[in-house]
């Protein structure tokens, strides 16, 4: 309750919602703060205690301390619950199961000085493409989505209790299984780059999904786009392992010819095509554009670290 009322005391004082006087700000003000009956509860060490042999916690609740509540987790999550956590857990309640959220601090390898980087182009048509020429397909996980798309256009249209039933009980399914592709690439990238020593280069997309303009039944396609989560993920697996991760200027690297640098919109005749019109070199698109976000990459880090 009190970090609810110190966060919107925040937002007020801010300016998030909105000037003094205005319809939004007069709405928050005018509203108590309430919570539903089976949101998250945070509990710190006072409330809740661990014992990691017995794998049980002991819980305070509005009817008193329950104690030996059983849980569980892979040997590799026990391991680092035991050794690294930090902070509050959070009891949540979803779909009828409760899971108890407990950050882990893991400090960071220091990160060696790379030799060379691996390029990686994200897109949609291939979700991963590296300099090295590995391209992974976006084609499974598309289908999923459309065919969840087209299953939850004809549940909402139909409206019957049972319609409602299967959406609820399929809700949060397709993030999950996108969630699963974009662990097991990232996964494959940063191990590439830890074994071959180099680092991993990456575009910036930040603010792409504003400035890219689009037919209107691509923008469903670009906004289920999950590139954001995939960096994230190597992000932090790369900071892990120790490999540098270095984000570029996406400018153009589907243009540029990674072999003699001429940029033409007529180098990408198609989406899977490129075609240098200066010096002629041919290549996947995705490859090429992947081999100048490692040479960017490269360029980068040595303005970077020059000092």
């Amino acid at each position: 309750m009190c970090d609810a009322c110190r966060t919107l005391h925040a937002d007020l004082a801010a300016g998030n919602l909105g000037k003094p006087g205005s319809p939004r700000r007069l709405k928050a003000e005018a509203k108590p703060v309430s919570f539903r009956p089976l949101a998250a509860q945070p509990y710190d060490d006072r409330c809740l205690s661990w014992q990691h042999d017995a794998r049980t916690v002991s819980i305070w609740t509005t009817g008193g301390r329950l104690k030996g509540v059983a849980f569980t987790g892979s040997d590799q999550q026990l391991a680092l619950l035991a050794a690294h956590r930090r902070g509050e857990s959070d009891l949540v309640c979803r779909d009828g199961m409760w899971f108890l959220h407990a950050t882990i601090e893991v400090p960071d390898v220091p990160a060696a000085a790379p030799k060379g980087f691996l390029g990686v182009d994200l897109g949609i048509a291939n979700i991963a493409t590296t300099s090295d020429g590995v391209r992974r397909s976006g084609e499974g996980l598309n289908a999923v989505r459309h065919r969840h798309r087209a299953l939850r256009r004809r549940l909402q249209v139909k409206a019957t209790k049972s319609a409602k039933r299967l959406l609820k009980r399929r809700r949060r399914k397709e993030a999950r299984f996108a969630a699963d592709t974009n662990h097991v690439i990232a996964k494959q990238i940063v191990t590439e780059a830890e074994r071959t020593g180099r680092g991993i280069a990456l575009e910036d997309l930040q603010g792409i999904r504003e400035r890219v303009r689009l037919r209107k039944p691509q923008r469903v396609t670009l906004h289920g786009w999950s590139f954001r989560q995939l960096g994230g993920f190597i992000d932090y697996k790369a900071a892990r392992a120790g490999v540098a991760v270095i984000h570029v200027d996406p400018s153009y690297t589907s243009q540029q010819c990674s072999q003699c640098g001429h940029v033409d919109r007529r180098n990408r005749p198609g989406q899977a095509t490129f075609s240098c019109t200066s010096c002629g070199f041919a290549e996947h698109a995705d490859v090429n554009a992947a081999r100048n976000i490692a040479s960017r990459g490269e360029t980068g880090w040595a303005v970077s670290h020059a000092a």
